[in-house]
């Protein structure tokens, strides 16, 4: 249970004055849906308002807070005219304070005449003219914050000011409740870092505060090392079933290709964890191309083997079909069942899959989270496979590992490369393996940055590239977010190429149903169409080795890791393939140095580590984490400078304080309930 001091921070976002059905959409789409989040919204920047005591021609552009005295008004005579009202400062220099919208009264109450006010906004020169546009501010003098002021710029949304994001944010402080210490008192001395109600209301006054920064950065980073060794003393502490093959099954598998040595390498480490008493907890890191579905396909035979089930969990529903025709291909010929099963199988298929895994008879269940609802019991379940972990948090692998009567071995696999810092932060309770070798054949993939201006000879090489009998992707670009505009941009991109190759170009998206969904991409697989213009719904697993050229338009809107999983759909069937990033006419520094990058290098590991570096702050590896491991307070830089000390007080924590049981641990236990850690709150006795 949440502790009650907490409540008034978890209470909907619709409880803070002035928020009403209007204001609750553009919050929604900042994921602003509880108090807590407005407060955990932090400023990203701030505007000093510059302190004049006269006009100046030299402070055009700048926002400046002055004392003027209005002297007249011309207001207009409708609606969109706008109300003027002349001013001077204390000199006499005249600027003309402009205001749209009509309202001439509000105006003149606002600024009466003769009265000097402390009027601050952005300095501006109309012909010869200076003038202020709707002034930030137009305070008496006796209210008008001292010198200039200092203002926080938040991240903002449609219909959302970044004015009125301060004021929740205000509204949202003052129902913090003070909480007791959870940091180690000498780490907190030697840092000098506030508490935290203090540092959360020093970074809403001045987001320029270093130290109140990086004490609710590590806050977040503290809370989140703790949770992750609770889990894995959980995990250690219980009794699993040991599981030792006897290689029956591997040995009459028929391989394309000999194994490389990283491959045997985590096979053998994966043999050695299943056959313990205490449950398997490991993280298999692979680069796009780089083998994992044959490492997870000999853990789960070595499961089989032992006379346990298997199940491999997909993130979505494309990649669990395409699971399902590996593995089956694969195992065809060898007395080993496999089944799956999505939120779309229903009726007699459904109870057919469902009785078959209850009795035993089904070895291995692929699907996606619906392997895991209740309607489905598994006879022996001894190995879980997750794969693209982070689309996954620990209370949902921690419901799949109830699906056994001792908790199965688990195995969570990522194509998304982590940097070496930040792979604790996310995985701290797994051991890791990483395949660091590509298999035979996998050639490098051929990379050009090419302007968009020159989308007719991009078309053209299309064109050529069909006729050969070549199959390509369309990659459309990422569009603020918003689903609906990613869907137009691909629907308008995939009607335009139609015009010149008719049928043969199809269309996939993330908002088709699931059957619609698989006809097109099994038409594409056939190579009955030649061109699949996609979202980024193809980010992930799809698997057409036929396919050797990818066009990804705007690419200098995508993150470098997606860049990279976007490119790893071509290369997968030998031979030359290629990768054509379109990029925009105007490019920041950032996306220069990340297009350069992708030219450049096909190493996974190296992307991940360069786009930490490049990003500094943002979003971890340029795709939103949608599993339990989202940092709202820390970045990727932060985290990784920050992590040796967190580990290391959580550990003392654990170790030395009496886990959660002592007044640190309670204390910790809180801070665990704060950043929503709290499903390894959920594992420990001692509640």
């Amino acid at each position: 249970m949440r502790p009650d001091i907490l409540n008034p921070l978890f209470a909907e976002v619709t409880s803070l004055k002035g928020v009403g059905p209007g204001l609750a959409k553009p919050l929604e789409r900042l994921a602003l849906r509880r108090v807590v989040d407005v407060a955990f919204h932090l400023p990203t920047g701030w505007i000093d308002r510059l302190p004049r005591d006269e006009l100046d021609m030299a402070d055009v552009g700048q926002t400046i807070a002055i004392t003027l005295t209005p002297v007249s008004y011309r207001m207009g005579g409708s609606p969109r005219s706008p109300s003027r009202v002349q001013a001077v400062d204390e000199k006499g220099n005249h600027v003309t304070l402009a205001f749209f919208g009509g309202a001439s009264g509000w105006v003149k109450k606002l600024l009466p005449l003769n009265e000097p006010r402390r009027v601050s906004g952005k300095l501006e020169q109309y012909g010869q003219e200076l003038q202020i546009v709707h002034p930030d501010y137009a305070l008496p003098l006796d209210e008008a914050p001292e010198g200039g002021g200092r203002d926080a710029i938040y991240p903002m949304s449609e219909g959302i000011t970044s004015k009125r994001i301060a004021a929740l944010a205000a509204q949202a402080i003052e129902r913090a409740p003070d909480l007791p210490e959870w940091i180690e008192p000498s780490l907190k001395a030697k840092h000098d870092w506030p508490d935290w109600k203090a540092a959360l209301t020093a970074i809403h006054a001045d987001p320029s505060d270093t130290k109140a920064r990086a004490r609710l950065a590590y806050d977040e980073v503290f809370a989140n090392q703790l949770a992750l060794l609770l889990v894995r003393g959980e995990a250690r502490s219980k009794r699993g079933v040991p599981l030792a093959g006897d290689g029956r099954l591997r040995d009459s598998l028929k391989l394309p290709y000999a194994p490389t040595g990283a491959q045997s390498r985590t096979v053998g480490e994966i043999e050695g964890d299943m056959a313990q008493g205490q449950p398997m907890l490991r993280l298999l890191q692979g680069d796009v191309g780089s083998g994992k579905t044959l490492v997870a396909l000999m853990a789960l035979l070595i499961a089989v083997e032992a006379g346990a089930q298997g199940a491999l969990l997909a993130p979505t529903e494309i990649l669990a079909r395409q699971h399902y025709e590996t593995l089956s291909r694969q195992l065809s010929g060898l007395p080993v069942r496999v089944a799956i099963l999505t939120g779309r199988d229903k009726g007699r298929v459904r109870e057919s899959t469902l009785m078959g895994v209850a009795s035993g008879e089904i070895d291995i269940l692929i699907g996606t989270h619906a392997i895991f609802q209740e309607a489905v019991a598994y006879k022996r379940l001894g190995l879980v496979v997750v794969d693209e972990q982070h689309r996954f948090g620990v209370a949902q692998r921690m419901m799949l590992q109830a699906k056994a009567q001792r908790p199965p071995h688990l195995l969570v696999m990522t194509a998304t490369p982590i940097p070496r810092t930040l792979t604790l932060a996310q995985y701290g309770e797994m051991d890791v393996s990483r395949l660091d070798e590509m298999p035979p054949g996998r050639e490098p993939i051929e990379t050009r940055v090419i302007s968009e201006d020159r989308m007719d000879e991009v078309v053209d090489g299309l064109a050529r590239h069909l006729s050969g009998g070549g199959q390509a992707y369309w990659v459309c670009p990422l569009v603020e977010e918003s689903e609906k505009s990613d869907l137009a941009a691909a629907e308008a991109r995939a009607a335009t190429l139609a015009q010149r190759f008719g049928d043969r170009v199809a269309l996939v998206h993330g908002r088709m149903k699931g059957p619609d969904k698989d006809a097109v991409m099994a038409r594409f697989s056939r190579g009955d169409a030649g061109v699949l213009v996609a979202t980024t719904v193809i980010e992930v697993g799809v698997d057409v080795p036929n396919a050797t050229l990818i066009v990804i338009e705007h690419a200098d809107r995508f993150g470098l890791a997606q860049l990279h999983q976007l490119r790893g759909r071509v290369g997968r069937g030998g031979g030359r393939s290629v990768c054509l990033l379109l990029r925009g006419g105007t490019l920041s520094e950032t996306s220069r140095a990340r297009l350069a990058l992708m030219r450049e290098s096909n190493d996974g590991f190296r992307i991940a580590e360069e786009d930490l570096r490049l990003r500094g702050s943002g979003e971890l590896l340029g795709t939103r984490q949608s599993g339990e491991m989202v940092f709202r307070l820390a970045t990727p830089d932060v985290i990784a400078s920050l992590l040796p000390e967190a580990n290391s007080d959580a550990r003392l924590l654990v170790d030395r304080d009496g886990g959660l049981r002592g007044e640190r641990g309670q204390a910790a236990r809180t801070a665990l309930y704060l950043f929503e850690r709290d499903a390894a709150v959920g594992l420990l006795r001692s509640g």
